[in-house]
């Protein structure tokens, strides 16, 4: 059986926090590509912090994602079958 049917609740979990860094991520670039300045005020920001928020939060969901990945393809002791063969003399 695998891993992943083992721990059903830590898959579904892990899922759901992928995906909420990677809606964060995406909101946070939708912010910085309809980020509009305001001609009356100056020195306005540029909204570059939504860039660097949408990029760690993509690097975050990228990592965790890769983490889980990782977990899944592991090796499953339990699952071993060991066969021998009787030698015949």
């Amino acid at each position: 059986m695998s891993y992943a049917r083992k721990n059903l609740k830590n898959v579904i979990g892990a899922i759901v926090g992928i995906l909420t860094l990677a809606a964060i991520a995406v909101w946070q670039f939708y912010l910085f590509a309809t980020f509009s300045v305001n001609a009356n005020v100056l020195n306005a920001p540029s909204g570059s912090g939504h860039l660097w928020w949408a990029g760690t939060m993509t690097v975050f969901a990228c990592s965790a994602a890769f983490l889980v990945f990782m977990v899944f393809v592991r090796h499953d002791t339990e699952d071993d079958l060991h066969i021998t063969a009787m030698r015949r003399l």
